[in-house]
């Protein structure tokens, strides 16, 4: 149960990095150094899958250490 456990999480991890990834930023640098970075981003068709996915992802991605825990 262990190792299914321990797999889920690498896959859930790897899922995780390519939805952060592949997410687009409006703002880009200019909000860093300070830029007028201050407009409303509406996520619609591809990226707000993408968005939701990743946020679905990081709960399992937290949810699988806890459940190690209770399990072993």
């Amino acid at each position: 149960m262990a190792q299914l456990l321990n797999l889920l999480e690498i896959i859930v991890s790897v899922l995780l990095m390519f939805c952060i990834l592949l997410q687009h930023r409006a703002s880009g640098l200019s909000a860093t150094f300070g830029g007028t970075g201050a407009s409303i981003v509406q996520r619609r068709g591809a990226e707000k899958v993408i968005f939701r996915g990743a946020v679905i992802l990081s709960v399992i991605f937290l949810l699988i250490p806890v459940l190690e825990w209770f399990v072993l």
